[in-house]
């Protein structure tokens, strides 16, 4: 891996930087900095607009093949693309579920009319996707949804619930796993994997209000929702392979967009030690240290991790990268507090509003559960990337 820029990457770099600087200006200039951890519900309209400029200008889904709309960038292009992103105050970005994991996953997994179908949308910045996973009773164990897909004429018929959907209010899509085959043993084998239009009747959103007083992600109800028989994205009862797929997008090329967003929140704790004069304590400055070192290890592994791809598939280090990112930003957040001290307990001027900073802590208590809890990623490393015997499963009561 080598991770030196080139004479041309680093002439990328200045037209990255300056299309941004020239950008986030004008109409976009209060989106800087804004949209991020315990933020996403922030000037949501705003940012359509952006993902709409991104798009319009070829600066969304620059990773992707060029003949599916993308740039088509190397991975240090796409690296360095990330980096000024972010080192540019760029807003946290509403297609990010588009562009990381419908895309790709319809890109390897879907046929050539679902490519021409929903790819351009997500490339233009004009078509928001949501993630239907998660339900009440399957979070962690994915392979027990019980949300139900029939195929009745030349259309789903969805019915059922999903839970902690991130964006769900101002999605136009949401790709769902859905039972198909309620009789299938093991029950893995009966999924589908159903590209789905949010705006129908037959789904219900209910907003979930987090511990920040923001709202970013909901729950849906399927009452009779209906997608076209041809959305299906894999075989029928085979979308199980393909939800597996999306999981390794979301620990793909997308995680460097995710770090350059740490390193921000970062170098603003940064700011806030200098000013007040906690960098000035011995302990204080080595845990600052510290941070900053394990984000760089972050990037090194990551950087590692995508060089080392093979036939499409990311290596077993790639299953430490959400535990890694998980912990590192749960202490961020409380590391954040600490350098403000007694200011972390008080708000701003009226409304009385969070800060920044304080809604990242209040946020980051929920990364070590949410796509995959600590303890089972802990379980995922064991199993599946060092050989070790299975968990045993609890008896039955």
């Amino acid at each position: 891996m080598d991770l030196r820029f080139s004479e041309e990457d680093e002439a990328f770099r200045q037209e990255v930087a300056q299309w941004l600087a020239d950008h986030l200006s004008g109409e976009f200039a209060e989106l800087r900095g804004r949209g991020g951890p315990g933020d996403e519900s922030a000037l949501v309209e705003e940012r359509r607009a952006w993902e709409r400029k991104l798009g319009e200008a070829g600066w969304a889904c620059v990773g992707w093949p060029k003949e599916c709309g993308g740039r088509g960038l190397s991975l240090l292009q796409q690296v360095i693309y990330y980096e000024e992103y972010a080192r540019a105050g760029g807003p946290g970005r509403l297609g990010h579920i588009g562009e990381g994991l419908a895309g790709p996953t319809i890109i390897h997994f879907g046929t050539e009319e679902q490519k021409k179908r929903f790819l351009p949308g997500i490339v233009k910045g004009e078509d928001l996707w949501c993630q239907g996973y998660s339900e009440p009773n399957a979070g962690s164990d994915l392979a027990n949804v019980q949300t139900r897909a029939e195929l009745v004429g030349d259309e789903w018929v969805i019915t059922g619930q999903k839970v902690w959907t991130s964006g769900a209010e101002w999605s136009d899509w949401i790709f769902v796993l859905c039972r198909t085959d309620p009789n299938a043993a093991p029950k893995h084998r009966g999924i589908s994997y159903l590209l789905v239009p949010m705006r129908q009747a037959g789904i219900e959103i209910r907003p979930i209000v987090q511990i920040t007083g923001d709202a970013e992600f909901s729950e849906v109800f399927f009452d009779g929702a209906r997608t076209a028989a041809d959305n299906i994205v894999g075989k029928v009862n085979g979308g199980w392979k393909v939800a597996m797929g999306t999981l390794a997008f979301e620990r793909g090329a997308s995680t460097l967009g995710q770090q350059m967003a740490f390193h921000s929140e970062l170098e603003r704790v940064f700011e806030i030690a200098r000013a007040n004069g906690a960098a000035a304590d011995p302990v204080m400055r080595q845990r600052l240290a510290d941070a900053w070192i394990r984000l760089r290890i972050m990037r090194l592994n990551t950087l590692r991790m995508l060089s080392n791809v093979e036939g499409g598939e990311l290596g077993r280090e790639a299953m430490i990268t959400k535990i890694y990112w998980a912990t590192w930003h749960r202490e961020l957040g409380k590391l954040a507090m600490d350098v403000l001290g007694p200011q972390s307990e008080i708000a701003e001027a009226l409304p009385y509003d969070l800060t920044l900073l304080q809604r990242l802590y209040l946020f980051t208590r929920s990364d070590t559960i949410y796509a995959g809890s600590n303890e089972i990623q802990r379980n995922i490393i064991s199993e599946r990337a060092l050989g070790m015997p299975r968990e045993p499963s609890p008896a039955p009561r």
